[in-house]
């Protein structure tokens, strides 16, 4: 038996960052880049080592490369993680596993610290694996918790909650993490959109301007724990950004969305320092006529563009400053 599971990347078209202080946001996944896990029975538990875990370099600056773009401490502990917090899962709900043991193989082509949940996608990728391997259902708002759990509590990786629900609900999702559910039942209130229509969206990512997203939710965290009243009227502004791109998706008039995603970053720059080569990217984009915001904590943007034309002229533009640009294929729930 060979076990063959995916994740994939996501997006936060609009509300981002208030996910992790009671707010409300829109994201989707998208298939242009994915987390595939192979796992198949064996004699011993292995964990085969990803890209990011070698220790064989072509020189001092592909070594330097590798540091920069992955840290000291590779995959294999996320992978490791995640299965530890599988295991405290099925004891914590008393379900015995028998399956024997395995190796497990991982590969992504996400980008790393781009804000595109990259490290998310592991974890959620091991527990669907794991999953049908020990038959274990897992309710997708619980998944999602967990998920998170094994970031926030084992790997002590900070992040809002977005990421683990778009990934483990696929497809277009409205998240609302009302406090007082989240604080009562744990989890918020979960709506995959299923619009007739998309508008043209882009996706723009430039690896040299990745930032980790704990140097923005550390501070945030911190002003908004303290009722800094910029970061709490923030917060609740974007979940009002998300509820009214919302109504756009269920009425297919996305009249104003550029407006909306442009106020979105703005809002964002308000409250959060911006490092040079994001706004840079931002700016370019914009420049185009394109509408242009943060997929997460940077070094990747999403927006809309008009036409072919604009595409084109968007493609020129960032490809010049070093950016990539993709237009998405949404991941819809299997």
């Amino acid at each position: 038996m060979i076990i063959k599971t995916i994740a994939y990347p996501r997006a936060a078209l609009i509300g981002n960052p208030s996910d992790g202080y009671f707010g409300k946001t829109i994201a989707f996944t998208f298939s242009d880049f994915q987390t595939d896990i192979t796992l198949y029975p064996s004699d011993h538990i292995r964990i085969l080592p990803m890209k990011r875990d070698r220790t064989v370099f072509d020189d001092i600056e592909d070594f330097r490369d590798d540091v920069t773009r992955y840290g000291y401490y590779g995959g294999i502990r996320i992978i490791k993680a995640s299965i530890a917090r599988f295991l405290a899962y099925c004891r914590k709900k008393d379900l015995s596993i028998d399956g024997g043991n395995f190796t497990l193989r991982c590969h992504t082509s996400i980008p790393a610290h781009l804000g595109l949940a990259g490290s998310s996608s592991i974890i959620t990728a091991v527990f669907r694996a794991l999953m049908k391997y020990y038959d274990v259902p897992i309710a997708l708002h619980e998944l999602a918790n967990e998920i998170w759990a094994t970031e926030i509590q084992e790997l002590s990786i900070s992040g809002g909650l977005q990421d683990r629900v778009a990934q483990s609900y696929q497809g277009i999702t409205y998240m609302d993490f009302n406090e007082t559910l989240m604080k009562t039942r744990g989890y918020g209130e979960y709506h995959p959109l299923n619009p007739e229509s998309l508008p043209n969206l882009y996706l723009a990512y430039d690896v040299r301007a990745a930032e980790s997203s704990d140097i923005v939710h550390n501070n945030l965290r911190y002003r908004f724990d303290q009722g800094d009243e910029d970061v709490v009227s923030a917060m609740k502004e974007f979940a009002g950004l998300a509820d009214r791109v919302k109504d756009m998706f269920e009425t297919g008039n996305y009249s104003g969305l550029s407006e909306i995603i442009n106020a979105n970053f703005n809002l964002r720059s308000s409250i959060c320092d911006i490092s040079r080569r994001n706004e840079e990217l931002v700016h370019t984009a914009r420049s185009t006529g394109a509408s242009a915001k943060f997929t997460g904590s940077g070094g990747a943007i999403i927006g809309t563009f008009t036409d072919a034309a604009e595409l084109a002229s968007l493609k020129t533009a960032l490809s010049r400053i070093g950016a990539e640009v993709i237009v998405p294929t949404i991941a819809w729930p299997e």
